[in-house]
């Protein structure tokens, strides 16, 4: 059972730098539920507001509904208190639903509603959708808005009208005038955080139009710079946010941006940059070549240190 009401998880996530933990699987493609626990306990080990297991980079897509409950379940035994998990709802209505049941007897603190299933949809259709996984679960929910998931601001406000447990909106598509509508029509009942890929890229602006964090992939590999960077957001220091843009992420996006795919790839690059190695990922996916992961090697090595966790 979770230890926050939804409206306690909403301030504890809207306050604290957020972040998608990778899955590690073995050569052979299983869970390495050793290497994920590893890895978990040593994310949790910062200051962090709230782990997302089974997200996108933790490659939730390509996971069974049974890995689904395994990996949950590992995040909720291992993930130091005090640092809310949260798992993911996606599929069809119906995956979405059994999803988000099993995540809560889990005992996740929270759900992100992934957008549903390669089809396009009408605003009741996507209306439908959410309000059908909120009414099947107590949990907290945020809802995904990317892809085929694009929510129009009236839509988000009946949702968050009929039903108390939905509890922040997470923007994967970066349209500032849709940005704008939902901000406007919901004002502070919801909590807004970024979601684009490599968040920190468009994190200052975000903040001031008014989402107050983000969810930052790289923290899997650079915990630390990771978070100096959203300090130096919240504080709104353009000097120094800059200086890491052009110094660190602008050249990552130059990796990463070499193929399709790679947002999640280039994670578990630096994963293994820094000898934390969490295995290939899956197809259709494709890991980085050889060249491009010695050149990821050498600019990671400019960032990160051996890592110290704060104390809890």
């Amino acid at each position: 059972m979770s230890d926050y009401t939804p409206a306690e998880l909403a301030g504890v996530l809207r306050d604290g730098l957020l972040s998608f933990p990778v899955t590690p699987f073995t050569r052979d493609l299983a869970v390495d539920e050793a290497a994920l626990a590893a890895h978990l306990e040593w994310q949790s080990g910062f200051a962090i507001g709230g782990l997302f297991i089974a997200g996108g980079t933790g490659e939730g897509f390509s996971l069974t509904p049974q890995e689904h409950r395994t990996v949950t379940r590992a995040a909720v035994a291992t993930v130091r208190t005090g640092v809310p998990v949260l798992s993911s709802a996606g599929g069809n209505t119906a995956q979405a639903l059994a999803l988000a049941r099993q995540a809560e007897e889990a005992g996740a603190d929270g759900l992100l509603l992934l957008p549903p299933y390669l089809t396009e949809t009408t605003q009741e259709g996507l209306h439908d959708h959410a309000a059908a996984v909120l009414r099947a679960t107590r949990l907290g929910v945020i809802l995904y808005n990317r892809a085929n998931a694009v929510y129009a601001a009236d839509t988000v406000t009946r949702l968050a009208q009929a039903h108390p447990n939905l509890i922040g909106f997470k923007d994967g598509n970066g349209d500032l005038e849709q940005l704008a509508r939902v901000l406007s029509a919901n004002g502070d009942r919801l909590f807004y955080l970024g979601g684009l890929p490599t968040a920190e890229t468009f994190a200052l602006p975000l903040l001031q139009l008014g989402l107050s964090t983000y969810s930052s992939a790289m923290f899997n590999f650079a915990p630390e710079f990771a978070l100096e960077f959203y300090r130096d957001v919240r504080a709104q220091d353009r000097a120094a946010v800059q200086r890491r843009l052009t110094d660190f992420v602008l050249p990552y996006l130059d990796i990463r941006d070499r193929g399709n795919g790679y947002g999640v790839s280039i994670v578990k690059a630096g994963m293994r940059a820094v000898g934390r190695d969490a295995g290939p990922v899956r197809p259709p996916l494709r890991d980085l070549s050889p060249a491009e992961q010695e050149r990821l090697n050498t600019l990671v090595a400019t960032v990160t240190a051996p890592a110290t966790a704060v104390d809890a």
